[in-house]
């Protein structure tokens, strides 16, 4: 561990995330005992097969689901992230634009609104709110180039069917009302966004979920999917359809290596702050906070008084490998503990309780995707880039219907039915990803000291070579 990063006693790195240690971790469910035969299996049991096996049996109570989880459910980025239920796309407007049509995108864009009031009405009736909070979410600027790049997303997203009461430009007074982020210049506010403890948040879907009638084998590894069946290491589940639904965890699965990079994102979170130290950075409320910059940063102020601060610390290991408790590189611990002292000044001194990372998928296009092989009977859904809290509820309705046949709106949306090219084989894979978020971090140091308002050319070839 870097010297000049201070943990507090008990310091944990790694154990799955700070969210599950709050609760504890779970007792495991019990494996699959055999081949069984269902109507409906899901392969992973996180927020995509959790809301799609709820929204099926709220819609068909006699369907049979059963959900296959290596571990429990929650354990991978759905009870990792940083819990922001954004409304952002999960995916480049301009992508599903130029294939289905700038009203279809907008129509999406809609859609992703709901989905932030969806998951917030269902999690408050169904008993599993605490500590959600809608309460918007903030992104600040730091420098002209941030400044500029921020004003410009905003005339995008209105292009993009953001009303005048979805985004609202904020200038560094009204910021300062918010929270204070050492040298901000501007920025924006959006009221569709949730804070959430992933963890609670998981966990009580999973119980939502199970006691509805579905079940949920934890410990049960699928090896394999196949036409209308999982092969797993305790059995076969045969079924009608099968959902794969596994994020940043394809690549475990044969011939899919290359579908989606699993992406690291990596968190640490403070200790509790004193009155002193909140008053300081001026953060009250339960608004989400991120940056402009290329290295993105996001944090979280959690219901207990603590700053959760998360980025692209070390983005990617070589053939797909990482941690899967979500030990974090000492490296990337001493990156977020200098960025949380850069972003609030006041906190430079304060512990860190507990870092550890996750993975997202990301395809190659940064779009993400249903699709449904009717011959097959497999389904699949992921690729969110980090939109997922919100992403997977509204892929699983979408999902729900292609399975039962109706031809809603969503079935017609423009990620139903796309396909990316799959990742470049390895070394490529790795030296690219790698040397693209070293670009990145060399733009923001120079965008730092900018005295344009012109994003710095660095970043724009990187976004040209990445795609994104």
């Amino acid at each position: 561990m870097s010297q000049d990063v201070r943990v507090a006693p008990g310091f944990i790195n790694g154990d799955v995330s700070f969210w599950m240690r709050d609760i504890g971790l779970p007792t495991q469910r019990a494996s699959l005992a055999g081949d069984i035969e269902v109507d409906v299996a899901i392969v992973g049991g996180g927020l995509t097969g959790l809301w799609t096996a709820y929204y099926l049996t709220k819609a068909q109570p006699e369907l049979e689901i059963a959900i296959v989880e290596k571990y429990f459910a929650g354990f991978g980025a759905s009870g990792r992230n940083g819990g922001w239920m954004s409304a952002e796309p999960a995916g480049q407007f301009r992508r599903y634009a130029a294939a289905h049509g700038a009203e279809s995108a907008r129509a999406m864009q809609r859609e992703m609104f709901t989905a932030v009031d969806e998951v917030v009405t269902v999690a408050q009736q169904e008993g599993f709110a605490e500590d959600l909070v809608k309460d918007g979410l903030i992104h600040v600027a730091t420098n002209g180039p941030q400044l500029a790049r921020a004003r410009a997303h905003l005339d995008e997203l209105r292009e993009q069917g953001w009303g005048k009461d979805d985004v609202f430009e904020l200038g560094v007074d009204d910021l300062r009302e918010r929270v204070n982020v050492h040298g901000m210049r501007g920025g924006y506010w959006t009221p569709h966004c949730a804070r959430v403890h992933p963890a609670k948040f998981t966990r009580g879907l999973a119980a939502v979920v199970e006691a509805l009638g579905v079940t949920i084998y934890e410990g049960t590894t699928a090896e394999s999917i196949a036409p209308r069946a999982v092969r797993t290491d305790h059995g076969t589940v045969r079924a009608k359809y099968v959902v794969q639904a596994l994020e940043g965890y394809t690549h475990s699965l044969p011939r899919q290596e290359r579908r989606l990079l699993p992406m690291n994102s990596s968190m640490i979170v403070t200790e509790r702050l004193t009155e002193q130290q909140l008053d300081a950075i001026g953060w009250r409320g339960a608004e989400l906070v991120g940056d402009m910059a290329h290295g993105f940063t996001y944090m979280q102020r959690t219901a207990d008084g603590r700053v959760a601060l998360g980025g692209r610390a070390v983005p990617y290991d070589f053939n797909s490998s990482f941690d899967e408790r979500g030990r974090t590189a000492d490296r990337s611990v001493g990156m977020l503990s200098k960025r949380l002292g850069e972003v609030f000044p006041a906190l430079r001194n304060v512990q860190i309780d507990h870092s550890w990372s996750g993975v997202l998928g990301v395809p190659r296009d940064w779009c993400a995707a249903v699709n449904f092989d009717r011959d097959a009977g497999i389904l699949s859904a992921g690729g969110y880039v980090g939109h997922g809290l919100s992403g997977t509820n509204l892929a699983a309705r979408t999902l729900r219907d292609l399975i039962l046949g109706e031809q809603t709106d969503l079935v017609r949306l423009p990620w139903v039915g796309r396909t990316a090219r799959n990742w470049e084989p390895e070394p490529l894979r790795w030296i690219g990803a790698t040397a693209l978020y070293a670009v990145y971090r060399a733009a923001d140091g120079r965008e730092n000291h900018s005295q344009s308002g012109k994003t710095d050319v660095l970043a724009r070839a990187a976004n040209v070579i990445s795609g994104r």
